[in-house]
């Protein structure tokens, strides 16, 4: 609102009402602003929510072995992420971008999604909250409507990438003249390196475009559902989650800005996406509720953020890599996230494989890998025998494992950067 207010002004020349037009002025305004709302409301947050009692579950302490220390800590924090997101978006983000309409809508649905499964399980007292089913269904459905609409909308477009060779027999990437609908995504590590969806399915002759989109739209609710599950399993240690989604934000927001930055996007020979740099004003929303967010979730944390947290920051993440066509950076990017469910998947269908064998056999100590790291051996199931039972030989404190994933992730985050040059 204020970003249209000010633009109005620069109409009858206003000192510094010009200022609103500049993306990078308003991405430091907008993550101080989400700072400071993320800070000052998580106070009156926290407060409100110990008086009413409103508190985490108590933890099982042979998953937990600190959560003794965690018993009345209020839980939902995620409310905080939201706010402190949406507030700095509505009043400096040009809201009438499809793009920044698609990532309200993900933010809310998402959060929604995870305030139910807050909801039953503090208020109903179910500990599993809401079934899986319902929301595998929830996550489905906002993926398929982004999918949908950048399928459909004639603002989702794009300005592919050329090489041209001059005359001089030198090649320069240059960009088409008329921004289109594409089927493009990155690919790393890969010379020309995008990938047509299309291209995949190109026995099917003149069908083969519209199937393309369909391949997208599975991808899109693929990438949503994966992403927004790994951010609710890797949220199990004081500061995990929102540590290392601020250290994905901060690399989503370098690549949303050369995506949208015409000059840079051909620099990185990739695709340039008009609007995109609307994104960037998002993003650091999103980086300044993260780090608003740690001063107090850190640990020892003084709020969780629940699923309403989790979900939302998953599926926030997973949009933005669809929107500007790096969904396949995300498998890099978001590797921690991909552990985590890898370790989930592994773990759960090896005990089914050899259970139907007679036998209790389980890979890790514990799942998500993080509490493998966490569980001691005089805490695990004496009737089941452990593949990686010597691993680690020692249990580690949570503030240590914690450091130790934001370290990976910003190795993670910087060879995804250099992905656009090192082919």
């Amino acid at each position: 609102m204020l970003y249209y207010f000010f633009r109005f002004l620069e109409q009858y020349d206003i000192p510094g009402s010009h200022l609103w037009s500049y993306i990078s002025f308003r991405a430091v305004l907008t993550l101080i602003l989400a700072l400071i709302i993320s800070a000052w409301f998580g106070e009156y947050f926290i407060k409100y929510m110990r008086r009413k009692k409103i508190f985490e579950t108590e933890r099982d302490p042979a998953i937990d072995p600190f959560g003794e220390q965690k018993k009345g800590v209020p839980t939902m924090g995620g409310i905080i992420i939201i706010v402190s997101i949406l507030i700095p978006v509505l009043l400096l983000c040009r809201i009438r971008n499809i793009y920044i309409i698609l990532m309200i809508v993900t933010t809310l649905w998402l959060g929604f999604l995870g305030f139910l499964d807050d909801y039953i399980k503090i208020f109903k007292r179910k500990k599993e909250g809401l079934k899986g089913k319902y929301k595998i269904v929830g996550q489905v459905s906002i993926g398929f409507i982004v999918g949908l609409v950048l399928w459909l909308s004639p603002d989702a477009v794009v300005r592919e990438n050329v090489n041209v060779r001059q005359q001089n027999q030198e090649i320069v990437v240059k960009h088409k003249t008329d921004a289109v609908k594409s089927l493009q995504t990155t690919i790393p590590f890969v010379k020309n390196h995008n990938l047509n969806y299309s291209e995949i399915l190109g026995f099917l002759g003149k069908y083969k475009v519209a199937a393309g989109w369909i391949l997208f739209v599975l991808m899109t609710i693929l990438v949503v559902t994966a992403v927004s599950n790994g951010a609710n399993l890797n949220d199990g240690m004081d500061g995990m989650c929102a540590g290392n989604s601020a250290i994905v934000g901060v690399a989503l927001l370098i690549l949303a800005y050369v995506s949208g930055h015409i000059v840079y996007a051909a620099y990185f020979d990739i695709m340039y996406i008009p609007h995109a740099e609307e994104l960037v004003v998002f993003l650091s929303a999103f980086i300044g509720a993260m780090i608003g967010f740690l001063w107090y979730n850190a640990y020892p944390a003084q709020v969780f953020m629940g699923d309403t947290g989790s979900l939302t920051i998953g599926g926030i993440i997973g949009v933005c890599a669809l929107i500007i066509h790096k969904e396949l950076l995300l498998v890099i990017l978001c590797g921690i996230f991909f552990i985590e469910s890898l370790s989930v998947i592994i773990q759960t269908q090896w005990f089914k494989l050899m259970k139907k064998k007679g036998k209790r056999v389980r890979v890790f100590r514990a799942t998500p890998i993080h509490d493998n790291f966490r569980r001691l051996d005089s805490q695990l199931d004496a009737t089941s025998h452990y593949i990686l039972r010597g691993w680690p030989k020692r249990q580690f404190h949570e503030s240590k494992i914690t450091f130790r994933f934001w370290i990976v992730s910003v190795i993670l985050a910087a060879l995804t950067i250099i992905t656009l040059k090192i082919r």
